[in-house]
């Protein structure tokens, strides 16, 4: 039996989508990204959720779009506004607990998140720049809030690759940790929404939203 390249477990609030595709940088082919979407409107369909973290295996979080489903129109779908779209509309808490380096079209679903949580040695790029793609707007949009205008034109028009402290340093990420405290870590910045009501925490939530 073929084993799912995206795995979705929940139980008592908690939502974890882990992408499993690690002999593949975990890249996302558009099969993938239909499940990150089903995924997410399974969240938003849970009364009880009030919490979501979004991981990956392996050393890396996301190399972006697989590269032969990109020269064949992956990188331009509009699967990838869809899906950071529906994760930036949860109610819940969402946590991206990048297990390492994040690129590409996977930028969004992390600048999705209500807080990124990343380990030692991860590097962040988006090369739409060389590539001769454009960036899904809401990526640019949400970077420029995150880190600025300037800091976003680092990123995605000078190419540059950033550190995870220097993502710190700048915003893009809110904490940094060793690779087998992840887990831990993200269930520690879950655990007072997995206390609370739904209702309360999509409150919350609502009222910390930037204008």
């Amino acid at each position: 039996m073929t084993r799912p390249l995206i795995r979705v477990e929940n139980g008592d609030g908690l939502w974890q989508v882990v992408i499993d595709r690690p002999q593949k940088a975990n890249s996302l082919t558009g099969a993938m990204l239909r499940d990150l979407l089903e995924a997410a409107r399974a969240v938003r369909a849970d009364a009880q959720a009030r919490a979501l973290v979004m991981t990956g295996t392996g050393k890396v979080f996301s190399a972006g779009a697989d590269l032969d489903e990109a020269r064949a129109g992956l990188a331009t779908s509009g699967l990838w506004e869809e899906l950071s779209a529906e994760i930036a509309g949860l109610p819940c808490l969402t946590i991206a607990a990048l297990n390492g380096t994040l690129a590409g079209g996977a930028f969004g679903m992390a600048l999705a998140c209500d807080l990124r949580v990343g380990v030692e040695g991860a590097r962040f790029f988006y090369p739409v720049m060389k590539l001769g793609f454009l960036p899904q707007p809401s990526d640019a949009r949400r970077m420029a809030r995150l880190i600025g205008p300037a800091r976003t034109r680092m990123i995605l028009m000078a190419g540059q690759k950033i550190d995870a402290d220097t993502a710190l340093a700048w915003g893009l990420l809110d904490r940094i940790v060793q690779p087998d405290q992840l887990g831990a870590e993200a269930a520690l910045l879950a655990a007072d929404a997995l206390r609370a009501t739904p209702d309360h925490v999509a409150a919350i939530k609502s009222l910390c939203r930037a204008e």
